[in-house]
């Protein structure tokens, strides 16, 4: 039976190399790791040194072979720069200092510079009622310019109408006067009538009222007439009036409810011209612009006479 005390076979066993006498005997040298050599003192067991391990080189970081090039601008070309701002500068205060006095001067001798705003999507003229005209007047003038926008909308649905009545064999004729009555018209109406009246409005002249009077009564004759559209002096169905419409319902229906809406719509403008016509007339006889216009007339042919 085992004792006690009997030693463990399961524990490790410590292992003393320097413990064996011909080791001691051998190894009389010293180990030195400093620095990282080993001597001794017989040199057939053991080499006499170890070669120092060099240190491995850096390795370069790598960051995707990705090249950045930044440049940057010494302090000479800044300063060229800086000048070359400042030049410009100076070049645009000047050219703003001229077109003010240009603007100024033209200010002065009674020029109004008028840019074209309206359409807003394809300016053709200058429109400005809300900044241009007097508020007592803005309510006349926006009708005024719907009357004009109106006979817009009447020549160009005039066309409509007469290009149905030309598919339908009434001959090209008719509608080649339509279109004739709408590229004269469109730009006759606002230089005519509506930019005097505009004018007339924002400057208070005598005259331009005079003017618009005499270009608005033809301008209301001829929406009447076309209304009517009677077979005498314009070619008989070159206008979508009430006759034409009546002529062309037998035989073509839909090109006769075509008249007869462009009849509606010639009849509307008629109304609404009338209506202008009316309330500027009150107005420029209100404002004693009558008396002016007058005036102006006498003197006229006082000094044709003369």
């Amino acid at each position: 039976m085992a004792g006690r005390y009997d030693r463990n076979p399961f524990d490790e066993e410590e292992v003393n190399p320097f413990s064996d006498p011909a080791v001691r005997s051998n190894t009389t040298g010293q180990s030195n790791y400093g620095g990282g050599a080993f001597y001794t003192t017989n040199p057939g067991s053991v080499p006499s040194a170890m070669g120092r391990l060099s240190p491995l080189p850096p390795e370069p970081a790598d960051f995707g072979n990705a090249t950045v090039d930044i440049p940057l601008d010494t302090a000479k070309d800044l300063k060229r720069k800086e000048k070359e701002l400042q030049a410009k500068e100076a070049e645009l205060k000047k050219r703003e200092q001229e077109l003010k006095r240009r603007e100024d001067a033209a200010a002065r001798a009674g020029i109004v510079i008028e840019e074209k705003n309206w359409p807003p999507f394809f300016p053709l003229i200058h429109h400005d009622i809300a900044n241009e005209i007097p508020i007592h007047l803005h309510r006349l003038q926006y009708v005024a310019f719907a009357s004009y926008l109106g006979v817009v909308l009447c020549l160009a649905w005039n066309i409509i109408a007469v290009s149905a009545a030309w598919i339908k064999g009434e001959g090209v004729t008719i509608w080649l006067l339509a279109v004739i009555y709408f590229i004269s018209g469109v730009p006759g109406g606002y230089v005519m009538w509506y930019r005097p009246l505009y004018r007339a409005m924002r400057t208070d002249s005598a005259l331009k009222f005079g003017w618009f009077f005499l270009f608005y009564s033809l301008h209301i004759g001829f929406v009447v007439f076309a209304a009517v559209a009677p077979p005498i002096i314009f070619k008989g169905k070159s206008l979508a009036g009430i006759l034409p419409a009546i002529d062309l319902m037998s035989p073509h229906a839909i090109v006769g409810i075509l008249y007869f809406i462009g009849f509606a719509l010639f009849c509307l403008e008629s109304i609404l011209s009338i209506w202008v016509i009316q309330q500027v007339l009150m107005y420029f006889r209100g404002s004693g612009k009558a008396a002016e216009l007058k005036r102006d007339a006498a003197r006229g042919a006082v000094r044709a006479a003369l």
